[in-house]
């Protein structure tokens, strides 16, 4: 699931116009790795949400930010593990 989560932000990356060349498990979502800014990050949390059916609180967008590729896509397929 993991692999497959990590394809999706990958991917969509992709579409919003993002660089993805390069892009391991170790780049941050945030200023110091892919840069996203707040409304790119809520639109990729919008996108995980509504593809893997997880839920993101307002509260965790600046956590978020801080989360490296790698460390986002084990907590989107471990949310997603706790659905089933």
């Amino acid at each position: 699931m993991r692999e497959e989560v990590r394809e999706f932000v990958i991917a969509q990356l992709q579409d919003m116009n993002y660089d993805v060349e390069g892009i391991d498990d170790e780049t941050t979502l945030g200023p110091a790795g892919v840069d996203l800014e707040s409304l790119a990050l809520a639109d990729l949390s919008i996108r995980v949400e509504d593809k893997f059916g997880v839920r993101f609180s307002d509260e965790e967008s600046e956590q978020l930010a801080l989360m490296t590729v790698g460390e986002f896509t084990t907590e989107v397929a471990g949310r997603v593990a706790q659905q089933v």
